[in-house]
């Protein structure tokens, strides 16, 4: 009877082992805007989803982790990196010199070059900064773009809007005449139906950036080489490519090769 006690009191004990071992199992906290549909953005069942969540949770299951998501207004997503509100910026963040004297990123996991799209009555062909300087042009704030609009087109009135969404909506009622900003995901927003609108010149790489990057607070670097590991297992056993697959009918992992430097030229 005692040996019985003993061994159910082991096989308790290593029950309640496994459980804390189960429960002290690593969680990685990602932060993503879920506002830049298809990348990502808070679906109507109100889950995160898009293409850097499925990314994210690839990678996480990769390193045998869980994932735990927030979202944060992009403005604020670095300084909330940094204070440690999560642990990875999972949000299509372009990789550019002074966003690195920041954080630190991730090997590129695609490129989106960027372009122009405009209301279809001004009947443009091209942008060129003396040719549209009485139109008003939006973008997102914090987006790269942003520091383009104020090098090439000084003259405009410039709109920042917090999230994308709602820089298509003034677009779509007129209030915008032009907007800059992601090619896919304006090509996203256009191939819902929206008839206002239509791209204008060619898609264009702004000086320095280098695709888009998983973020990290600087002294992050043994988590940055895990990822950058578990990434490239990804790309290795077509996991990625199924994911890319379901979002995007074209290789996103490939550097536009005839995107102008800058906009139009």
């Amino acid at each position: 009877m005692m040996r019985k006690m003993a061994l159910h009191a082991c096989t308790a004990a290593a029950i309640v082992l496994s459980g804390a071992v189960s429960a002290a199992a690593e969680t990685i906290r990602m932060g993503a805007e879920g506002a830049y549909p298809p990348f990502n953005y808070v679906a109507e069942d109100g889950q995160l989803k898009g293409f850097d969540i499925d990314i994210g949770n690839a990678i996480c299951a990769e390193l045998k982790a869980e994932c735990e998501w927030s979202t944060n207004e992009w403005d604020g997503i670095i300084p909330a990196l940094q204070a440690g509100k999560f642990d990875i910026i999972a949000s299509s963040m372009a990789i550019t010199k002074t966003r690195m004297e920041q954080v630190s990123f991730s090997d590129p996991y695609y490129f989106n070059a960027m372009r122009f799209v405009a209301l279809k009555e001004l009947n443009l062909e091209e942008v060129k900064p003396d040719a549209v300087k009485d139109l008003v042009i939006g973008t997102q704030s914090g987006s790269i773009a942003t520091d383009m609009l104020k090098d090439f087109f000084p003259d405009n009135e410039v709109k920042l809007y917090p999230t994308l969404g709602e820089a298509f909506l003034d677009m779509k009622t007129s209030r915008l005449d032009l907007l800059v900003e992601s090619k896919i995901a304006i090509a996203d927003w256009l191939a819902d139906g929206e008839d206002c609108c239509v791209f204008v010149g060619e898609e264009f790489l702004q000086d320095g950036t280098l695709g888009a990057g998983l973020a990290f607070r600087k002294d992050d670097d043994a988590l940055r080489e895990r990822v950058n590991a578990a990434l490239a297992e990804l790309v290795r056993n077509g996991t990625y490519e199924t994911i890319r697959k379901a979002y995007f009918d074209f290789d996103i992992r490939e550097k536009p090769k005839n995107a102008s430097v800058l906009f139009g030229g």
